[in-house]
């Protein structure tokens, strides 16, 4: 039998049905595969090859019998270490919750349990979702598939590495200013960062609860449809959950631009550090008018504002929600002499550098003295971001930037360079501070082989525009799918 890694979901579903191959045999590919590229790559805080094979197995009984075990049924995943799984240990990558086994799953875990899919393990992050380049986790710094000294991007670079490395077919992760798409782009996959409560946030571990959403990595925009109609939906267990009917995604993949209004907004341009990431804009540009979209330069004039918006309104969401890991109820627990020793051992001990330093930021901002200058003055600027995206978006159907304004940059260089992590956020966070949904898409490769990435921005609950786009794209060039190469490779 030929070598399954590679294939993608909507590609193995068909094997799958017809028998040609069994889920055992194919989580078994995938569990080979990470044993061989971990060692390089050190994408999973925890695999879970036991568990993956019985339910593999499971899989395969029913389809013995004649019963549909469901839509992704035996596909291998992973799932970003922020999203509870019951039993297995979720961690956040953080000391703090370094042996946390929540007593349920996440919303999105059960639906993907119902839909068959295999969960392969648990994928690094930065410490809570806090970084762009998983430099931040507690346990070890996740590598670029495409090169050992580059960084996968973060918060979620874990997950990205993974379906870049093809250990899993796809993944889930959580974008809080960019968490998702800015490592898709950095490892040459999609990521889809739906719209703000489009898909249940019940079950993620919280960093930034008005910012953070769940979302996917996958190969190609098949897959993307196909993972988006197993997690998206209403959830009683999240308040901030929308009923929004979506239907079936995958109608959506048409190659068909015709008399779409793409804008493309010249303040994001301006962030670029990359002249091949402009020059690959313009291609994809080119090409979609020549299928007949109509792309136009427009303007959202407080793109400039969004990354000290977008840091003031993290930092204060960052402290409330980790205010609860004090050693008493979470978290992990240091003794002390008293009770406030206490509270200092276990939350000095537990939280990292970045993590400590949002705490702070965050806790100030919110302080009586300075609310009102800084956080309440971050929320007027964040209402006149949604105003930009409401303008821009009643004229265009959707908009095409740049993911990030440069590809995977070494390890360590983001630590002292302010302007470049200024520039990332510029270019993902105002979708979360809007709410609106945003795709990565890979689109070229620059110096030694490295992605490039686009990234599309549609309306409110307008996944579905962004996936025609982002489908006639990778129908129409051959720039959408890069191939890494990392040790192990068969």
């Amino acid at each position: 039998m030929s070598s399954l890694l590679g294939l993608t979901a909507h590609q193995l579903q068909g094997l799958l049905e017809k028998k040609e191959i069994s889920s055992e045999d194919l989580v078994k590919e995938h569990l080979t595969r990470i044993a061989q590229s971990e060692e390089q790559i050190k994408a999973f805080v925890t695999v879970t090859g036991q568990e993956a094979l019985q339910q593999a197995r499971t899989i395969d009984e029913k389809r013995s019998r004649g019963e549909q075990p469901g839509s992704l049924a035996g596909i291998p995943l992973a799932l970003t270490d922020n999203l509870c799984t019951q039993g297995i240990k979720t961690t956040a990558s953080s000391r703090m919750l370094r042996d946390f086994r929540p007593p349920y799953n996440a919303a999105v875990v059960e639906k993907l349990q119902e839909a068959g899919a295999v969960s392969v393990g648990k994928c690094n992050l930065d410490e809570f979702g806090l970084g762009a380049s998983t430099e931040n986790s507690a346990f070890f710094p996740t590598h670029n598939p495409y090169g050992e000294q580059a960084v996968p991007g973060g918060a979620c670079g874990g997950a990205a590495a993974a379906v870049a490395a093809q250990e899993v077919v796809f993944a889930l992760g959580s974008d809080t200013g960019g968490s998702l798409r800015q490592p898709a782009s950095f490892c040459g996959v999609i990521g889809l960062k739906p719209t703000y409560g489009a898909v249940s946030r019940y079950g993620l571990i919280a960093c930034a609860s008005s910012l953070d959403q769940v979302g996917c990595f996958t190969r190609d925009m098949t897959d993307c449809a196909l993972v988006m109609n197993v997690i998206y939906g209403r959830d009683a267990k999240d308040s901030t959950s929308v009923s929004f009917p979506a239907g079936d995604f995958t109608k959506f993949l048409v190659n068909d631009v015709k008399g779409l209004k793409i804008g493309i907004p010249r303040e994001y341009l301006q962030e670029v550090n990359d002249p091949r990431i402009t020059a690959y804009l313009q291609q994809a540009a080119a090409k979609l008018e020549e299928l007949g979209a109509v792309c136009e330069e427009v303007s959202l004039p407080h793109t400039a504002e969004a990354a000290s918006c977008y840091n003031l309104i993290l930092a204060a969401e960052v402290s409330s929600n980790l205010a609860r890991y004090d050693g008493v109820q979470y978290g992990l627990r240091v003794q002390g002499e008293d009770l406030v020793s206490m509270y200092k051992k276990s939350r000095s001990q537990g939280f990292g550098e970045e993590v400590k330093k949002q705490i702070i930021l965050g806790t100030y901002v919110l302080s009586s003295g300075q609310y009102e200058d800084y956080y309440l003055q971050a929320l007027k600027v964040r209402t006149l971001i949604k105003e930009d995206f409401a303008q821009v978006l009643s004229k265009y159907d959707c908009l095409l930037t740049p993911a990030t304004p440069t590809a995977a940059f070494d390890f360590g260089a983001i630590k002292d360079n302010l302007s470049l992590l200024t520039s990332l956020n510029t270019l993902t966070c105002p979708a979360n501070l809007a709410g609106i949904p945003a795709l990565s898409l890979p689109f070229g490769t620059a110096a030694q082989g490295s992605p490039c990435g686009l990234q599309l921005l549609g309306r409110a609950f307008g996944e579905e525009t962004l996936l025609r786009v982002g489908y006639a794209l990778e129908q129409n060039t051959n720039l959408t799918q890069p191939s890494p190469a990392v040790k192990g490779e068969m």
